[in-house]
């Protein structure tokens, strides 16, 4: 859906339509969003995978998956649709060339705390979910190297 938007996009914000633009530029943010949400929760699954092998049952995990996935994002476009719906809108970025209308975010501000910090938050979790996986993989190579070199002696 993010491709399917990000694509229509600038040809819907061509007929000028406030509410076509704030509603194109509100999905293109929604879906952006939940990318990196989902990312994030594949991250945490590896995290439970290799890390908790065992004794992880969590009741209703696709469902709470589920939620989170799609959830989160959308508490996070809810909140900037309160603040101001007008934070989205159509921007022009060249005069020259009247085709790179672009429904988007208006604000800066709006754009680097719900979009980049956002991401930056998703990011440092997958970076430290990777690394725990990794520092798992090494003590379980380093203990099975031991392990077979008892055996052999």
């Amino acid at each position: 859906m993010l491709n399917m938007v990000f694509l229509t996009n600038s040809w819907l914000s061509s007929f000028n339509q406030p509410g076509l633009c704030i509603t194109m530029a509100t999905l293109l943010h929604y879906f952006l969003l939940a990318a990196f949400t989902w990312m994030c929760l594949e991250s945490v699954h590896f995290y439970l995978a290799f890390v908790k092998v065992f004794n992880v049952y969590i009741p209703k995990y696709i469902l709470k998956c589920c939620i989170a996935g799609w959830g989160i994002p959308a508490i996070v476009i809810s909140l900037v649709l309160i603040i101001n719906k007008d934070f989205y809108g159509n921007g022009s970025h060249s005069a020259s060339n009247p085709y790179s209308n672009f429904c988007w975010i208006q604000d800066s501000v709006v754009f680097y705390i719900s979009v980049v910090a956002y991401f930056f938050l998703i990011f440092l979790t997958n970076t430290a979910m990777f690394i725990t996986v990794l520092l798992q993989i090494h003590s379980v190579k380093t203990r099975t190297q031991k392990t077979s070199r008892f055996c052999k002696q």
